[in-house]
């Protein structure tokens, strides 16, 4: 057994171990321009950040008044973004040393994402991540998205880990709120700055208010070995 004795850590995808929300950007903002709304900027994404692909249409016909459907627009986007995501997605430095450090440790591992299962293999081929991470859950895989804690609690039952023995990392106060709400831990490295004091985030074990620029592979293999005798 590891020093981290029986934990298990639980990843976010997009923002969280990889830099894929501008991808995401240009394929919402593609996709928009075709059903007539144009100028859709960074920051009108940002408040689509934490949540599903599916939950992000089925917000836009409602706002925009669009007479698409939610699956046309679901397909146009999910073909959009796996054009730009097998051109090039990247894996943040630090998170991939955090990765490599769990798996050398024997530490399990899932990622969780609100993504296409299709989208999630991917970025983890396209990134060489998917060697370390072998078990995903799928927006497709759960009924309701972040921040119902359905997709953590699916992780840690194919992880075979009790949820008060997973500790997860996120990006976005959905995922944090989903994380209390499933009787785990959460380290939240805000992926948008100005959302770090979020109601969601209130309740992670350790914010990291400055995100990525403050996340260290090692810093957080310290706390994770310092929280493990409380599990």
């Amino acid at each position: 057994m590891s020093d981290l004795g029986a934990l298990s850590v639980i990843f976010d995808l997009d923002g969280t171990l990889v830099d894929s929300e501008p991808n995401y950007y240009e394929a919402s903002r593609l996709t928009l321009a075709e059903h007539g709304v144009p100028g859709f900027t960074w920051a009108d994404h940002e408040s689509y950040v934490g949540i599903s692909t599916l939950e992000t249409v089925t917000l836009w016909r409602e706002r925009y008044g669009l007479s698409a459907s939610v699956d046309e627009l679901l397909d146009a986007m999910n073909r959009r973004y796996l054009g730009l995501a097998r051109t090039g997605t990247r894996a943040y430095p630090e998170m991939r040393k955090f990765v490599e450090l769990l798996a050398a440790e024997g530490v399990p591992t899932a990622v969780a994402s609100g993504s296409s299962l299709e989208a999630i293999d991917a970025i983890l081929a396209g990134t060489g991540l998917d060697a370390y991470l072998r078990t995903v859950v799928s927006a497709d895989d759960v009924t309701r998205g972040k921040p119902a804690p359905d997709i953590f609690l699916e992780a840690a039952r194919r992880l075979g880990t009790d949820p008060a023995d997973c500790v997860v990392l996120e990006d976005a106060a959905p995922g944090a709120a989903a994380a209390h709400a499933a009787g785990m831990r959460c380290i939240a490295i805000p992926y948008v700055a100005a959302q770090a004091d979020a109601p969601g985030f209130a309740t992670a074990a350790l914010l990291l208010r400055g995100g990525q620029t403050e996340f260290t592979a090692q810093s957080a293999y310290a706390w994770l070995r310092a929280a493990a005798p409380a599990c």
